[in-house]
């Protein structure tokens, strides 16, 4: 056979590996009891060979889950020892430093045997609704308060289900069907990868991954570096002021990209909190990689070799580099904010390819509703919703309205938000206004108000950030609107923290707008009539922001 007809040969077989694995996370989806998997697809899933080296990741899922769970298979091999693994075995943690960065995300990883012989390991990861502890917030003050720490163990030890783990679980969470019924949905998505490859290998009569693996590997790393080498070279830096819990944070990186690979350094970047906002460093540099991926290397497959030319560092103790047992629960709130560090260093070496910052932290809200009193007889429910703001406008583009970039998650649907517990989402539209001007318009933020039902508050954890520090325009583009957290009486609320929405009130969230991009001067005016017609921008706000007459 020649050799351009087995490249052909080895791309159909990677094709059909990369929907091995989206099969594997539709399982997930499909079968997942939290809501924050079932509709916003919270979720990673991928294969990895015997070293534990990915080689393929589903499209579905975030990025701080498929970068992060890239380096975490390697901690399940080593820690569960490689005479210790057994056909029929599922493996499970959520250890934040090795897995993907807090407790509510649960890893599985499963090893997939071929004719009695290991061939590989399928791994996922999902957000479930509760781990116990202080519930999903930023409050707590070391990671034994955020809930129930599981090491990297057996699930199932040749198919037999570790019962013990599951009683533990059973008696230390609030929600504890649907987090139970999440850990038995991920092992079920990983049973569906391994039977999928079984007949993927089958059909190509191949014994094990080793030859796909190896070509999948040499050319995503050969891709990757090309476009590296045709870069320009150098060092460049850049920072953010963020609201942080108590006080502002800072985040600095500095770029520097070289032939043979990129690297980002965190020095200068504020100490770690005293509060649960903390990212350990496997989660910042999944943020990195993906920020600095989506420009530079957007169409190459994500994989250890694609990744491996990137490297991230950072001082041992900075909230970019929190350690144990530092408190992490919202560790996704700054690690959201990588992205828009390390591209605002990569514009100054690459000018007209990076967008405008945006709202980019995910407004996550985490509801606790119970009953006003003993009388209504209801029953209390955990409820997490996803919410996100603009985007920053892009060079040719505008931004994205209500869009989670970097995560990537799905908004929420109201009716299954809804029908998780007692509440009521009265409204749910875009801001106007919110986005940045510019001569392409920064992605508008969203309005949320919702009250618990009749007979019920609610407390929730604030997870929010730029109600202080705007998401920056750039080339000129004006910044996105601040976000703000109150009551419907005009109460004003904190950004983070555990708060109380009494019977009767509204909770109501105005989330931030992303950056514009350019001289407000150069957007079209049919532009301007559009974004006016749709209710994206006033009257009045055209005429300040681009000279526009009434």
């Amino acid at each position: 056979m020649s050799e351009t007809l087995i490249d052909i040969h080895m791309q159909v077989m990677w094709n059909r590996l990369i929907s091995v694995v989206e099969e594997q996370a539709q399982t997930l989806i499909r079968t997942a009891f939290s809501t924050s998997v079932r509709e916003a697809g919270d979720l990673s899933a991928g294969i990895f060979d015997l070293e534990g080296r990915m080689l393929a990741q589903a499209v579905t899922g975030t990025p701080g889950h498929v970068n992060a769970m890239a380096e975490s298979v390697a901690h399940f091999i080593n820690d569960i020892g490689p005479e210790n693994i057994f056909e029929g075995d599922v493996y499970i943690t959520n250890d934040p430093w090795k897995g993907t960065g807090h407790l509510h995300d649960i890893t599985v990883v499963t090893p997939s045997f071929h004719h009695g012989k290991l061939v590989g390991y399928f791994a996922s990861t999902a957000h479930v609704v509760d781990v116990g502890g202080r519930g999903f917030g930023p409050d707590a003050r070391e990671v034994y308060e955020e809930g129930l720490f599981i090491p990297i163990m057996k699930f199932f030890d040749r198919g037999e289900v570790n019962r013990t783990l599951i009683h533990i679980v059973r008696n230390n969470v609030r929600e504890n069907d649907k987090v139970v019924g999440d850990f038995y949905a991920l092992a079920a998505c990983n049973e569906t990868g391994h039977r999928r490859l079984v007949d993927m290998l089958t059909e190509f009569n191949l014994e094990d991954l080793g030859t796909i693996g190896s070509f999948i590997l040499k050319h995503s790393r050969e891709a990757t570096l090309e476009r590296l080498r045709n870069l320009p070279h150098g060092s460049w830096s850049y920072s953010l002021d963020l609201d942080g819990y108590d006080e502002p944070v800072h985040l600095a990186a500095k770029l520097t990209i070289g032939a043979d690979g990129v690297l980002v350094d965190f020095g200068g970047t504020s100490a770690m909190s005293k509060f649960g906002i903390n990212v350990p460093l496997v989660y910042a540099k999944a943020y990195a990689c993906y920020g600095i991926k989506c420009v530079v290397a957007p169409e190459i497959p994500n994989n250890a070799a694609s990744l491996a030319p990137f490297d991230v560092v950072a001082p041992e103790g900075c909230i970019l580099n929190a350690k144990r047992p530092a408190p992490v629960a919202v560790r996704h709130v700054l690690g959201h904010f990588v992205p828009d560090l390390v591209l605002g260093a990569l514009h100054q070496a690459l000018p007209g390819k990076v967008p405008a910052e945006g709202a980019s932290a995910l407004w996550n809200l985490h509801m606790s509703v119970r009953p006003v009193s003993d009388e209504i007889g209801g029953k209390g429910a955990e409820i997490l919703m996803f919410n996100s703001g603009g985007t920053g406008a892009r060079p040719s583009l505008d931004g994205l309205n209500a869009t989670a970039f970097p995560s990537g998650v799905h908004t929420m649907p109201i009716e299954a938000t809804e029908n998780v517990g007692p509440i009521i989402v009265w409204r749910k539209e875009l801001r106007e206004g919110s986005g940045g001007a510019g001569e392409q318009r920064g992605g508008l933020g969203q309005v949320i108000e919702i009250a618990a039902a009749e007979g019920y508050a609610f407390r929730f954890s604030a997870m929010f950030d730029r109600l202080g520090h705007l998401a920056l325009g750039r080339d000129g583009g004006g910044d996105g609107a601040a976000g703000s957290v109150s009551l419907d009486d005009g109460t004003t609320l904190k950004g983070k923290g555990l708060q109380f929405v009494p019977a009767g009130r509204k909770l109501v969230l105005q989330l931030p707008g992303g950056g514009g991009y350019g001289d407000t001067a150069k957007r079209p005016a049919a532009a301007i009539d559009a974004d006016i017609a749709n209710g994206y921008i006033s009257p009045d706000q055209a005429a300040a922001d681009y000279g526009r007459k009434n």
